[in-house]
């Protein structure tokens, strides 16, 4: 873990980006007192969705697409 001066940081943010992608984690400084850590995001925040998985879990009513009551529409409508 390296630290790195705000001045530094916004002048190498891109090389700064980089080294954080690949694992590396950053601390950024003003007058020597930390502030943030610069950082590779978790892997599970890169989940993929996997379809059907609220199958047999929920149920959606027959009437999901019918027309919305006038006084429904009057109130979206402002009127």
């Amino acid at each position: 873990m390296s630290t790195v001066n705000i001045h530094a940081a916004k002048t190498h943010l891109s090389r700064l980006v980089e080294k954080a992608a690949a694992g590396e984690e950053i601390i950024i400084a003003k007058a020597g007192t930390p502030l943030a850590k610069l950082g590779p995001l978790a892997a599970n925040e890169q989940r993929t969705r996997r379809l059907g998985c609220l199958a047999g879990r929920i149920t959606i009513p027959s009437d999901f697409d019918a027309p919305l009551p006038d006084h429904v529409i009057d109130a979206f409508e402002g009127r």
